[in-house]
């Protein structure tokens, strides 16, 4: 490869996707009268497991928007992705009042998620995951959730590390105990 394909290549993937996801109108009463300045929350990723959000304030849409954008750069943090399209395993997690449950899913089932969730996930570069919210709808919320989820998946080689065993093993273990059926209660 020539030097010239491999710089083309590395700009195509540090490019990170910006994914507006909330604009809030704010008003703060004063003594002349209200003061109205606007609240964005943006999502930004590299669509190959790098992630982040950000939120900004200002006077004007757009400078709340790059405020945002510029805070979601900053806080951009690593997924670690299955066969680079799905999480490596179901989760579970919460913020304030925002609960959500984050589900593997085979190949071809696509992004089966809500609002402001499906826009993380294709940041993030996740094409198979089906994704439940339940609780409030409250985008800062349902997005704080959803980053507390992401943070809690761990990838089978850093298992294996902690337990100073192979991958392979790990990952059969995993698919042994995915097969088994519950026994009936009757």
């Amino acid at each position: 490869m020539s030097k010239q394909t491999k710089n083309v290549q590395k700009e195509k993937s540090s490019e990170i996707v910006e994914r507006l996801v909330a604009i809030n109108r704010v008003s703060k009463t004063v003594k002349g009268g209200k003061n109205m300045s606007f609240s964005a929350l943006v999502v930004v990723g590299d669509k190959n497991g790098r992630v982040g959000f950000g939120k900004g304030n200002a006077a004007e849409v757009s400078d709340a928007k790059n405020k945002a954008f510029e805070a979601a750069k900053k806080a951009m943090a690593k997924v670690s992705l299955k066969e680079g399209r799905t999480i490596h395993h179901d989760v579970f997690a919460r913020f304030c009042s925002a609960k959500v449950y984050l589900r593997s899913a085979p190949s071809g089932t696509g992004v089966i998620a809500g609002g402001p969730m499906r826009a993380i996930f294709e940041c993030a570069g996740i094409h198979d995951i089906v994704a439940k919210s339940v609780g409030t709808s409250n985008p800062y919320n349902m997005v704080g959730a959803t980053f507390n989820a992401l943070k809690k998946l761990i990838s089978p080689k850093i298992i294996a590390e902690k337990r100073a065993k192979e991958i392979s093993e790990i990952i059969r273990r995993r698919n042994a105990a995915l097969k088994i059926e519950p026994k009936n209660l009757s």
